[in-house]
């Protein structure tokens, strides 16, 4: 059996470590994975990974800026670890926004990744963000974060997910970072990017895969005595009219019933989020932690708001993960979390490199290499 200490950067509410920890069971029990200690700058997020992850605590749970923790001093007091995730902060590189990539406030978190890299040598690490990171200047961020994860002793491998292909009931678009020490690359070690499980329903008897997961799936089935989460946003009656003329899969701007007085009177926006409905019979679009009137993802049926446990099913988060903070944060909490069934997808393949296992696999849709090493910034 294999046995990795895991330590994370950025781990918000658990998502990664949950399918971290899943993954591990996956593989016939030829993994053992320990949380070693995690960091996170919010600490209604820290309290709820203290109360869902196994083996965390309060004094393994840092709540804090992973810059100050990337320092040599701070690096020191926490543990040796064998893997390493960090899904840093996306604001910069999100297509929504500014977009301004490494010349922004969170741009360069990414380095304390690095840091943590550089000093601790695991033998892998998992890193993610949006799909938008891809052309954050002009795409030199991208290039300029590949060669520094490669210059710390990492052969990496990205590739940009769509998770709704790993079974996960959204389509949630993500670039995942492998990396794996080269030293062990040297002994024949090298991760392969983990086959889509799932495909559209139409295609997926021909390719020999299951349909995908749907809103409708993940959202109807009954919920455990005692679940929390549950409590419902109250909807002014103009919006429940709205939402009535909507139909499931439309929004605000291409509702074809929607009378002119309940129209958004906004000019030049046509923003696709906003008062869309789901489609019971497809993957939900993004879940979102943040945002004002009409971006809290609606029913198909009822004309509402989702739920903050809804939500969560829709990030493939158990019933029982209960989220600390009050009704907004717990909302951020699981907006900008990695969906648990995406990352057991994904370090299920890890763990399987790691033992040298065969599994089903696909050629990475990223460039894994810096042609120019000398486009780092100034």
């Amino acid at each position: 059996m294999k046995s990795f200490r895991l330590g994370e950067f950025f781990s918000g509410p658990g998502g990664l470590a949950l399918g971290a920890l899943a993954a591990a069971k996956d593989v016939s029990g030829l993994v053992a994975l320990e949380h070693e200690w995690a960091v996170d700058i919010d600490p209604d997020s820290c309290r709820t990974f203290v109360e869902n992850v196994p083996g965390a605590s309060d004094d393994s749970v840092h709540v804090g800026d992973a810059r100050a923790f990337s320092r040599p001093d701070k690096l020191a007091e926490l543990g040796d670890i064998d893997g390493f995730a960090f899904g840093f902060p996306c604001n910069d590189f999100s297509v929504v926004g500014e977009h301004k990539g490494l010349q922004g406030n969170f741009g360069g978190l990414y380095r304390t990744g690095v840091k943590v890299l550089k000093a601790k040598q695991p033998e892998w690490f998992v890193a993610e963000n949006v799909g938008g990171i891809r052309s954050a200047n002009g795409g030199l961020a991208f290039q300029v974060i590949l060669s520094e994860l490669e210059a710390v002793g990492y052969e990496v491998t990205p590739h940009f997910y769509r998770f709704e292909e790993y079974g996960v009931p959204q389509t949630r678009h993500r670039v995942i970072i492998v990396g794996i020490r080269k030293d062990l690359v040297a002994d024949g070690i090298r991760f392969k990017v983990p086959a889509p499980t799932h495909a559209r329903p139409e295609l997926a008897p021909h390719l020999g895969l299951i349909p995908f997961v749907t809103s409708r799936d993940a959202l109807e089935k009954a919920l455990p005595p005692g679940t929390t989460h549950t409590e419902l946003t109250r909807q002014s009656q103009r919006v429940v009219d709205r939402l009535n003329q909507i139909d499931p899969g439309e929004n605000a701007f291409n509702a074809k019933r929607l009378e002119a007085d309940l129209k958004l009177n906004v000019r030049g926006a046509t923003i696709s989020q906003i008062y869309r409905r789901l489609h019971p019979e497809k993957p939900s679009y993004t879940v979102t932690g943040s945002g004002g009137g009409g971006t809290h993802m609606y029913h198909w049926d009822v004309p509402r708001a989702l739920t903050n446990r809804e939500r969560a099913r829709l990030q493939t988060f158990p019933d029982e993960h209960k989220f600390s903070g009050n009704r907004d944060s717990v909302r951020k909490q699981i907006g900008m979390a990695v969906p648990v069934n995406g990352a057991r997808a994904i370090f299920q393949a890890l763990f399987k490199t790691m033992l040298g296992l065969e599994y089903a696999s696909i050629e990475p849709n990223l460039k894994a290499h810096v042609p120019e090493p000398a486009l780092h910034p100034a």
